[in-house]
């Protein structure tokens, strides 16, 4: 070839990254018109926006400031659900490098978002070491059965004194603990958080979690459950969910579905008066922003965790913002 018609490896990757970036924003670009919020009477206002990020709004749990919309963990820790697509996450891990991981929390931040949920503590703390960041982190302690409550009080001790705002009992540990009738173990977890001096959370991928936690009084200062639409291609269909409780890779489950009964979710969590962050939202991927950041909203979560990649950010955070202003006057009184 002559060589004004050759391209240069880096120009054709950089080409090639901007075309799947255009194509992957036009893709979350879903058409689809959000239902409007539901017309019931004026609850508690959503939090303040702050303008300088846009107008994203907050909420707090006791005294600590949170973004509605958080960046989920998974996809900061090298973790993502993919069906039966086996090269997506090795083609996620050759994308999201560290260098990406920083950038990525640094937009966020421009955004508004000031908080990363669940994973990633030891990338947030470099991020906010080496480039001046205020990026916070919600993690998780893991309480199990046949642990020790000495091993559970080192591990909430090294997160607290590493400065997380809060913590929460991870959602399989709540899973685990409740269907063998263990709800003290929580309870005491969620005490010895407490007695840290910062909010303790209980997590759940069952309904069964907060259910649990309500009639024994756990002390906790929030939830987080899942909750997504059910309406999705390859959601587990209604009769193979008759007589599931919990999530274990049952007939017809293909790490599909993490909310197998949303109606029944809404309904028990609008009786609850602790703030609920929902996560697995975009039923990992398969549920548009556009369709479920509105839905998440109305239906009573009081914030989303959600896993985001850096070129979905800005439309992201337009739409989390747009949606709670429309969720403003909704059934479920705004709990933070």
């Amino acid at each position: 070839m002559p060589s004004s018609n050759q391209f240069s490896r880096r120009s054709f990757i950089s080409s090639s990254v901007a075309a799947i970036t255009a194509g992957g924003a036009a893709l979350r670009a879903d058409t689809t018109n959000p239902t409007p919020a539901a017309q019931t009477p004026q609850g508690p206002k959503p939090g303040t926006a702050d303008a300088a990020t846009g107008g994203m709004p907050y909420g707090m749990i006791g005294k600590v400031k949170i973004s509605r919309l958080m960046l989920g963990g998974n996809l900061v820790a090298g973790c993502m659900h993919c069906r039966d697509l086996r090269y997506v996450g090795e083609l996620f891990r050759a994308y999201v490098t560290e260098e990406k991981i920083m950038q990525t929390f640094k937009l966020a931040e421009e955004q508004g978002i000031n908080a990363v949920f669940e994973s990633g503590g030891a990338l947030v703390h470099r991020y906010n070491k080496q480039c001046g960041g205020h990026m916070q982190i919600i993690p998780s302690i893991h309480p199990a059965i046949g642990q020790s409550e000495q091993a559970l009080k080192d591990e909430i001790k090294q997160m607290v004194d590493s400065g997380v705002p809060a913590v929460y009992v991870w959602g399989v540990a709540g899973d685990t603990l409740v269907k063998v009738g263990d709800v003290a173990r929580i309870a005491k977890a969620v005490e010895l958080a407490k007695a840290q001096g910062i909010p303790a959370g209980v997590g759940g991928h069952s309904l069964q979690v907060p259910i649990a936690c309500e009639k024994a009084q756990v002390p906790c200062d929030f939830y987080v459950k899942t909750l997504h639409r059910d309406d999705y291609p390859s959601a587990l269909p209604k009769e193979l969910r008759k007589e599931w409780i919990w999530l274990e890779g049952g007939k017809g489950w293909n790490d599909n579905m993490w909310c197998i009964n949303p109606e029944e979710t809404i309904a028990v969590m609008e009786k609850i008066s602790k703030p609920w962050i929902a996560f697995k939202i975009l039923a990992a991927g398969a549920i548009y922003p556009r369709q479920a950041f509105g839905w998440a909203f109305r239906n009573g979560a009081d914030f989303i965790a959600v896993g985001m990649f850096d070129f979905q950010l800005k439309q992201d955070c337009e739409l989390a913002i747009r949606a709670v202003e429309r969720a403003r006057d909704r059934a479920r009184p705004w709990r933070a």
